[in-house]
């Protein structure tokens, strides 16, 4: 796939999952919504920071010809996402929690905040 099919794809589950997220941290916790969106949260964090690994860095140092620094934010995201997973179903709600709001804030505002930096497809798109 090019570089703009995965760029589409990924803008196709992150927007979604920037949405279902904000309402999430702002409502209600432990209720059968917050479970299943929840869970389609977490589906597309995991889809969207998977399909970022194969968009190359454009800009900034490159790591084996293809990672940036902003692919860190992807690892992160496929770590904390079990984590979440997991400290939910043991009943580990502290370390659900920190794991979630460690999974929007980086997964989201600041990967979202470097997306927007000059330079990156999404500025030139909404920008220029």
């Amino acid at each position: 796939m090019s570089y703009l099919e995965l760029a589409y794809i990924h803008l196709a589950t992150v927007i979604p999952a920037f949405l279902i997220g904000t309402y999430l941290l702002f409502t209600k916790k432990g209720t059968p919504n917050h479970k299943k969106f929840g869970r389609i949260y977490m589906i597309l964090m995991l889809v969207t920071a998977s399909i970022s690994l194969f968009m190359q860095a454009q800009l900034g140092t490159l790591f084996l010809g293809h990672f940036g620094y902003i692919h860190l934010l992807s690892f992160l995201t496929i770590y904390a996402v079990p984590v979440a997973y997991f400290s939910a179903k043991n009943g580990n709600i502290k370390r659900h929690k920190t794991s979630m709001v460690a999974l929007y804030v980086g997964g989201m505002l600041v990967a979202g905040t470097f997306a927007l930096l000059p330079g990156r497809l999404l500025h030139g798109w909404l920008f220029v």
